[in-house]
């Protein structure tokens, strides 16, 4: 890849947003206001974008909605940084339409899960890795998240795909942070894996996971406050430990704003992402908060919690 690495690090590496798509009240994709979320992270100082990820809210959007997407951003951004597009879908046949979809539209990666709806064994978890790759003409990057799909990759199948340049990277949601430091271990000393990039996808630690010898993070939470993980990761580079770590428990307790939704009457992620783009109304980056459907949205009431932690963290 052709995109500035300072001080020799990994092509991908830093921070690299799941950005969120912004919709408008009759849910079709709200391009202006994800151009303007896109220069507010690239004003941030982010490394990378992500774009049709989980905060994305991709497995809510049509095929057109995706592509939309991937070429209003590319077109937008024009090179400055790495863009990367999830191809996430249930079988290898339908992602490999996602690939050449999303490749055509400009992305500089893509982002694949392990296959869902029946369970899969590491085997066919192998193959389709492989056959992503064998289609794509961009680096193929393992997202690691058993809470959607219900199968955790293995970290020795992740550093064996690594090893065979099948994978270029992974972003782990999962969690384990055992498996996460075998694989960080790993991607250091198999002898046959060069740059592959092991990027968190955690929002509460990002300072543990550089300490650990991870490449960078993808937080959801960097949509609303880009600066504040670009600060953790430059200061775990610098390492200042210290006010890496007083800034990551400033992001730890505005993380809480993705609790605010009823339980009672939403699922977690009608509350995580309602809040998040709740935040990024609020901090007028997009003009209208709806998430996809059948997503609850939040009430009066809980956008107004959204936005005290949004005062308690700085950002009002």
């Amino acid at each position: 890849m052709n995109f500035p690495t300072p001080n020799g690090r990994k092509w991908l590496s830093g921070v690299v947003p799941p950005v969120c798509t912004p919709l408008t009240p009759d849910r079709e994709v709200d391009v202006p206001s994800l151009l303007r979320l896109v220069d507010h992270l690239v004003d941030g100082g982010v490394d990378g974008l992500f774009v049709l990820g989980s905060s994305s809210e991709a497995a809510f959007l049509t095929d057109g909605q995706r592509r939309l997407v991937v070429e209003s951003v590319a077109a937008h951004v024009g090179g400055r940084l790495p863009l990367l597009a999830g191809v996430i879908d249930m079988t290898t046949p339908r992602v490999l339409d996602h690939v050449a979809q999303v490749t055509a539209a400009g992305a500089d990666a893509v982002v694949a899960t392990a296959p869902f709806y029946a369970r899969t064994h590491p085997t066919e978890i192998a193959l389709h890795f492989r056959r992503i790759a064998a289609a794509s003409p961009v680096p193929v990057v393992a997202y690691d998240i058993p809470s959607a799909v219900h199968t955790k990759l293995p970290a020795d199948l992740v550093l064996e795909l690594a090893a065979e340049g099948v994978l270029a990277a992974l972003k782990d949601s999962s969690g384990d942070l055992g498996g996460f430091r075998a694989v960080v271990t790993g991607a250091r000393t198999h002898p046959g894996i060069t740059g592959f990039s092991v990027l968190t996808g955690s929002e509460l630690i990002v300072d543990a996971a550089l300490a650990l010898g991870a490449d960078g993070a993808v937080p959801g939470l960097a949509n609303v406050d880009p600066h504040g993980y670009v600060r953790v990761d430059r200061l775990c580079r610098a390492g200042d430990w210290d006010r890496a770590r007083a800034e990551q428990e400033r992001l730890c307790a505005l993380f809480g704003l993705v609790g605010v939704g009823d339980p009672a009457r939403m699922s977690g992620s009608s509350s995580g992402l309602g809040a998040f783009k709740a935040a990024l109304h609020l901090r007028g980056v997009i003009d209208c908060p709806a998430t996809a459907e059948p997503q609850v949205p939040l009430s009066a009431d809980e956008v107004e919690r959204v936005g005290k932690h949004l005062a308690a963290a700085g950002l009002l």
